[in-house]
């Protein structure tokens, strides 16, 4: 009998109805003659709402309570399924991310998944269970309550999915799939029926939100087929997979965009060995992610060196920066938030010359200014004001043909 994991999201399970609804989605997979493990975030906001609640108890929260307060979201989504589906004369049973066998490190709010020793779901599946679990939370070898940071429903099932060997892991969200872009600000856009896992994750790690760039990761290396696809309609959705032929279609596959971006210059910086390392170790040392960086040629072995991090990490940088900034003799630092990020992404591209010609040429048509550049072998990536993320979309979008996939 092979085994299925579904995962869905806060906005399928947001009200009562909703959870209804997904209890009979759950139940037509077992009715076909599959095992089925279903991951839940929390309803609707619930993360948000917790949050919001804990800084009106007191300013900076402490991480650990703060992990074990979020981490009551997804319980609750979890014990109602079970409940909706016991109503619809269904064996199922909810179990949180540490009955599960989620086991994390301690790094709090952004915990990783260490092991998955799912004895318990095995056990449960033997019973005839449908099996609910708890999505966004594991627990620490200390014994402590972690979350997985935003979108860790997705990473906790593909992780199931991997130690469970299921034959497909499916996300169920408020998108009917993968888009060439977002259908939200590019009306034109088209939905990918397949996509190949270097280039979901390449899109997923440069703003498409319909799937976590670790859950991309986890299905790579474990070569776990995942389906993205809506929990509100039966529409089919896109399969992500390995092994998608590159050459009979357009070597540009999407468009992502990310507007949680923030650029900060270091000016006057002495340039000699050593400086790099004294500005990023106490950035990694917190758990801040340095994305693109830039650093200007020499002169009179001075130089300027910018680089970005995710917007919400802009004034807990800024603090670690700046003194060691003075400390190295730089002459001061300069920040703007007001950016966003604009990739083309596809496998295509590697083999193939003018893609970054045509992205700058449909950019300078429409007058929008290119800050910083940066690229992978699938990847280009531009950095440019916020406030033109919409017509950069439109305008990179046409000029690839992507309204022709």
């Amino acid at each position: 009998m092979p085994l299925i994991v579904q995962k869905y999201g806060g906005s399928s399970v947001a009200d009562a109805e909703k959870i209804k609804n997904v209890a009979r989605r759950v139940a037509e997979t077992k009715d076909k003659g599959n095992r089925v493990v279903v991951v839940v975030s929390a309803m609707g906001d619930t993360t948000d709402e917790l949050i919001a609640l804990a800084r009106q108890i007191v300013r900076q929260p402490d991480e650990r309570e703060l992990d074990v307060l979020l981490s009551t979201g997804e319980i609750v989504s979890s014990t109602l399924l079970s409940m909706a589906l016991n109503e619809l004369g269904y064996k199922a049973i909810s179990l949180s991310g540490v009955q599960a066998g989620i086991h994390t490190d301690s790094s709090y709010s952004r915990a990783r998944i260490l092991e998955v020793a799912p004895k318990r779901i095995v056990r449960e599946l033997e019973q005839g269970n449908i099996v609910i679990v708890a999505g966004f939370q594991g627990i620490s070898r200390d014994m402590d309550i972690t979350t997985l940071g935003r979108g860790g429903s997705d990473t906790t099932a593909v992780a199931l999915a991997a130690a469970l060997k299921a034959k497909v892991c499916e996300i169920y969200t408020d998108v009917e799939g993968v888009f060439t872009a977002d259908p939200r600000l590019v009306p034109e856009a088209q939905k990918l029926s397949e996509i190949g896992y270097e280039e979901m994750l390449e899109l997923a790690t440069y703003g498409a939100k319909v799937i976590h760039p670790r859950a991309m990761e986890l299905g790579e290396v474990y070569n776990i087929p995942i389906l993205v696809a809506t929990s509100f309609s039966k529409a089919p959705g896109t399969l992500i997979h390995g092994g998608v032929s590159m050459e009979v279609r357009n070597k540009v596959r999407g468009i992502a965009h990310d507007v949680n971006v923030a650029k900060i210059t270091v000016v006057g910086v002495p340039d000699r060995p050593g400086i790099a390392a004294a500005l990023f170790e106490p950035l990694a040392q917190v758990n801040i992610n340095v994305d693109t960086i830039v650093q200007n040629a020499s002169i009179n072995n001075i130089t300027d060196l910018t680089f970005t991090v995710a917007r919400s990490d802009l004034n807990k940088a800024m603090s670690i920066v700046e003194p060691v900034a003075r400390f190295i003799g730089a002459k001061e630092c300069v920040s703007d938030a007001a950016l966003a990020k604009v990739s083309i992404i596809g496998t295509g591209m590697q083999n193939t010359p003018g893609y970054a010609a045509k992205m700058f040429r449909a950019l300078y048509e429409e007058g929008i200014n290119i800050q910083l550049i940066t690229t992978s072998e699938i990847r280009i990536t531009c950095i440019i004001a916020e406030d033109r993320v919409k017509d950069a979309l439109r305008a990179i979008h046409k000029a690839f043909e992507l309204e022709k996939v």
